[in-house]
């Protein structure tokens, strides 16, 4: 009932707070809206090539790194959703972020045949700067350098960002 609730109260434009107990679905309670935004907005040809639409902030490097899991999984065949999350482990080139890439996920379940990120996910800073994610990922000491650094203000500068995500909030 709780996600029901929060997904129709956040899909028809409203703000939610979801507290619940471990493992009880508070993900799918804002990660549904924003993909049923995105992929509308892709439907209808309105979505950017690029731009930061939903930002989803934890606590930890490691529950980010979680969500982006999920998200290959569910954008595999939506590559028109671009997503990357940018935290202090994020590489700053290509090359690094590739390598570093392949030395964590050798043995994930959707990538067997080759190890290479799914073209709609962005692993590097450079690609992060040039192309921005529709879905970014980081956590809050991050997000507040990524707006204060003038290296990093062409990420947001074509941005139209509609969901702010705060997950885990302590």
């Amino acid at each position: 009932a709780h996600q029901e609730h929060a997904v129709r109260r956040i899909g028809s434009g409203h703000s939610a707070i979801v507290t619940t107990g471990t493992g009880s679905g508070k993900t799918e309670c804002f990660l549904i809206p924003v993909l049923n935004e995105l992929l509308t907005q892709a439907h209808e040809g309105t979505l950017p090539e690029n731009g930061v639409q939903a930002i989803l902030i934890y606590p930890m490097n490691a529950l980010a790194n979680d969500q982006m899991k999920r998200l290959r999984e569910l954008l595999l065949c939506y590559p028109q959703i671009r997503f990357g999350v940018y935290s202090g482990d994020t590489k700053e080139s290509q090359a690094d972020a590739l390598k570093r890439y392949r030395d964590l996920h050798i043995n994930d379940r959707y990538n067997e045949t080759r190890v290479a990120p799914i073209p709609n996910e962005i692993i590097s800073r450079e690609e992060m700067r040039k192309n921005p994610p529709h879905i970014l990922c980081t956590n809050y000491a991050m997000l507040e350098r990524l707006l204060l650094r003038p290296q990093d203000e062409d990420l947001f500068a074509k941005s139209d960002i509609r969901f702010v995500v705060l997950d885990e909030a302590h």
